[in-house]
C-alpha cells in the first residue's frame, strides 16, 4: 500500500470511510477490518454525525471484542456538525470529543477534524478546545474537513497545534 506522510507520521493513501457501516453486523466489520488489514489499510475515517453516532458504537464494540485491535489501527473522527447548523464552540468541541471517545471505546483520538466550516466561529475558542484536547492526551493531531484556504489560514494563525491537513470529501460512487 502506497503510504503518504500526514503531519509526519506515515499512513496509508487509502483511508476507510465510516459513513455507512451502520447497516453492518459486528461480524461483518470484523471482517471489513481484518480484510483491510491485509491490505495495508489500517486509518479509519469516522464521524459523530455518521449514524448519529451509532457507526462510532458499533466500531467501537468490534474494538471492546478485540483485544490490541486498536493499537493496530489509525482513528480519527470529526465534530462540528449539529442537526441544522455547524458549531466550532469550545463546549460543543470538548462534549463532542468526549462522546466519540465513549462510543469507540478508546482514550484517544489519533487525529480530529473540524468537519465542514463554522462561518461563525471563534478561532479562540478553537484554539482552546485543541489546547485542552491535547494537554488531556484525548487528540494527537488536528486538521479539518472541506475548509477553504481562507479558514484555514485563520485558524492556523490562531492554534497552537499544526494543521496537519485538510481533507476533502471524495467518492468514487
Amino acid at each position: 500500500m502506497k503510504q503518504v506522510s500526514i503531519g509526519g507520521r506515515n499512513v496509508p493513501a487509502i483511508i476507510q470511510g465510516c459513513m455507512r457501516i451502520g447497516g453492518l453486523s459486528e461480524e461483518q466489520l470484523e471482517g471489513l477490518i481484518q480484510t483491510q488489514l491485509d491490505l495495508g489499510v489500517n486509518y479509519w475515517d469516522h464521524a459523530d454525525i455518521y449514524g448519529q453516532g451509532t457507526c462510532e458504537e458499533l466500531f467501537g464494540r468490534v474494538l471492546s471484542r478485540n483485544p490490541g485491535l486498536r493499537e493496530k489501527l489509525i482513528v480519527q473522527s470529526k465534530c462540528g456538525i449539529r442537526v441544522g447548523r455547524y458549531d466550532f464552540s469550545k463546549d460543543y468541541i470538548l462534549e463532542s470529543v468526549d462522546g466519540i471517545l465513549s462510543r469507540l471505546k478508546t482514550d484517544r483520538l489519533d487525529y480530529l477534524l473540524l468537519h465542514r466550516p463554522d462561518l461563525l466561529m471563534e478561532p479562540e475558542e478553537v484554539a482552546e478546545a485543541f489546547d485542552r484536547l491535547e494537554e488531556t492526551g484525548k487528540v494527537r493531531a488536528f486538521g479539518l474537513s472541506n475548509a477553504n484556504s481562507m479558514q484555514l489560514e485563520l485558524l492556523r494563525k490562531t492554534v497552537r497545534q499544526k494543521l496537519t491537513f485538510n481533507q476533502v470529501q471524495f467518492g468514487v460512487g
